[in-house]
């Protein structure tokens, strides 16, 4: 009966040391990248179409604000100032943020917007090949 209780009492410890590392490496990642240290691309997409209707390049904050069914994004720019930036989601809306790190060096102000023109201007475009 000892025995099974130490190898149970072991068998815990070994997986909540698990779910210990796992928690810290959270944390530590989410600090790294609330402190502008982590290029993200966020991608927002259209569910009906499989249209990409904006998409997000560089070192930020996200938050999922999960009342107001939005995204708030804070950039920081060259001069220290702050950016925040919002992104609306919807039933047929969806995002992915990818952490997109690489060894190079980035400036830690720069971050760049993308935007699908298909939806913002009605301008259909014929291609000869």
């Amino acid at each position: 009966m000892k025995k099974i209780i130490c190898v149970l009492l072991v068998s815990m410890m070994i997986l909540s040391g698990c779910e210990v590392e796992a928690d810290r490496v959270n944390y530590n990642l989410t600090q790294e990248a609330d402190n502008f240290n982590v290029i993200r691309q966020i991608t927002v997409i259209n569910c009906l179409k499989g249209d990409v209707l904006f998409q997000m390049t560089g070192k930020m904050s996200i938050t999922a604000d999960t009342q107001d069914n939005q995204l708030e994004v804070i950039v920081e720019d060259e001069n220290g100032k702050y950016k925040k930036h919002f992104i609306g989601l919807s039933d047929n809306v969806t995002y992915v943020i990818e952490d997109i790190t690489d060894d190079t060096d980035v400036s830690k102000y720069h971050y760049k917007l993308n935007y699908n023109p298909k939806m913002w201007i009605p301008y259909d475009v014929d291609t000869i090949d």
